[in-house]
């Protein structure tokens, strides 16, 4: 067993992540309703969630369970996000291209959208399966929603030098 990680004393780093993820998912869901500073206290909350996922240290299970998406709703929550986003959403994606790939463009209301889909989901197996929740967080970090993570928050930081958050 590894030693307790002086961010997160508590040895059980699975519920951090289940109440980050589930501050994340509620945030989101919240979004346009009234006065709520919600894209601040989005930009406030991902680096944390990020620092928990990866203090995860999964058990190797056979067991997933697989995210089967709802394109629909997927869709619905990313035109709601970039409606209400407006020109905060686009942004570069600057790296090392070779050939015509040298700039890239994202979008925070994609990556905000993909964050929480896969959020959401692992929620659901955690009600019913927390052990394979804690390796399908880690999983599906490492594979697709951790990069939505790292230029969601990217993103977001720029926005809050700008002044431009809520």
């Amino acid at each position: 067993m590894s030693q307790p990680n002086p961010i997160f004393p508590d040895p059980s780093v699975c519920v951090p992540v289940a109440a980050l993820a589930t501050a994340y998912c509620r945030l989101i869901e919240a979004s346009g309703a009234g006065s709520l500073p919600w894209l601040s206290e989005v930009a406030d909350l991902l680096p944390r969630l990020h620092a928990a996922v990866l203090s995860l240290e999964p058990e190797e299970v056979e067991d997933d369970e697989p995210l089967v998406p709802d394109l629909d709703a997927r869709f619905e929550l990313f035109t709601h996000l970039r409606s209400l986003l407006g020109d905060r959403d686009g942004y570069w994606l600057e790296f090392d291209g070779i050939g015509e790939h040298g700039a890239m463009t994202g979008s925070l209301a994609d990556d905000m959208t993909d964050i929480y889909c896969e959020l959401k989901h692992a929620l659901r197996v955690h009600e019913l399966h927390p052990h394979l929740a804690e390796r399908g967080w880690y999983l599906g970090f490492a594979t697709h929603w951790g990069q939505h993570l790292v230029d969601a928050t990217r993103h977001l930081s720029g926005l809050a030098a700008q002044g431009r958050l809520d």
